[in-house]
């Protein structure tokens, strides 16, 4: 059977239409998962990375330890985190948290650490504090690429967040590993389909974030001005008015 055959099979299965194995209800679990994960790291990375962005110090030592966590094994850490948590919730977002994290933080030290200095400090001058500057000044000139630090994580999580199948709970893996267990190639074709669409969902509304923290300017783009005909000494040999361009 071809995968547009397979691919009916599953969307056409009424078990997935409604109940706990359906698709709204896998979904949903997916999220929450990814969400859970997104936010607790979050919550340790985004101040971090603002603050040594904003001091400097430490910087290089983070983006290696960033790049090192990034070429950790995500099952493996499951695998770990089974043995010391137990099966449950715990053993996925440990995992799925240290996978995210490491994005956001270099996200948020390098966008703090690429903001104009002569805007540091105009901030200064007139009186703001240091953390006044890093809110008030900082971070929005840095939510662009923070926000496409927390895009890159996100995408990862959603797509990595199947492991949550590995240790019995819900989520799109539910469709892709109870599939191979049981052969049942509709069910895990049709799982990783709904794994990549989210992914790529996602990233396309991040995309439209990030379109719109951008400064106008940069969301207009340069525009090339057009020549314009002036005036030139009626004593050129040329005979013809010369062409130039006006400057933007």
């Amino acid at each position: 059977m071809n995968w547009l055959g397979w691919l009916h099979d599953f969307f056409a299965d009424p078990a997935h239409r409604s109940g706990p194995d359906s698709i709204l209800h896998r979904v949903l679990e997916h999220l929450v998962f990814s969400a859970e994960a997104l936010g607790l790291a979050a919550l340790v990375a985004l101040p971090l990375g603002l603050l040594i962005g904003y001091s400097g110090r430490g910087l290089f030592l983070v983006t290696a330890l960033a790049g090192v966590a990034r070429a950790l094994p995500t099952l493996g850490l499951v695998t770990l985190a089974v043995l010391l948590a137990g099966v449950g919730e715990t053993a996925v977002l440990l995992p799925l948290t240290a996978l995210a994290a490491p994005p956001m933080l270099v996200a948020a030290a390098e966008g703090v650490r690429g903001t104009d200095p002569d805007v540091r400090d105009a901030a200064r001058g007139i009186g703001l504090t240091h953390p006044q500057t890093l809110l008030r000044v900082c971070v929005p000139a840095a939510a662009p690429t923070l926000l496409a630090g927390v895009r890159t994580a996100s995408v990862q999580v959603i797509a990595t967040a199947t492991v949550a199948a590995y240790v019995g709970l819900g989520g799109l893996g539910r469709y892709v590993i109870d599939g191979l267990a049981t052969r049942d190639f509709p069910t895990t074709v049709g799982g990783a389909l709904l794994v990549v669409l989210l992914a790529v969902a996602v990233q396309l509304l991040f995309a439209l974030f990030i379109r719109l923290a951008s400064p106008p300017g940069a969301r207009a783009g340069r525009t090339t001005a057009e020549p314009v005909p002036v005036p030139v000494d009626t004593d050129d040999p040329a005979g013809s008015p010369a062409l130039v361009k006006e400057s933007p």
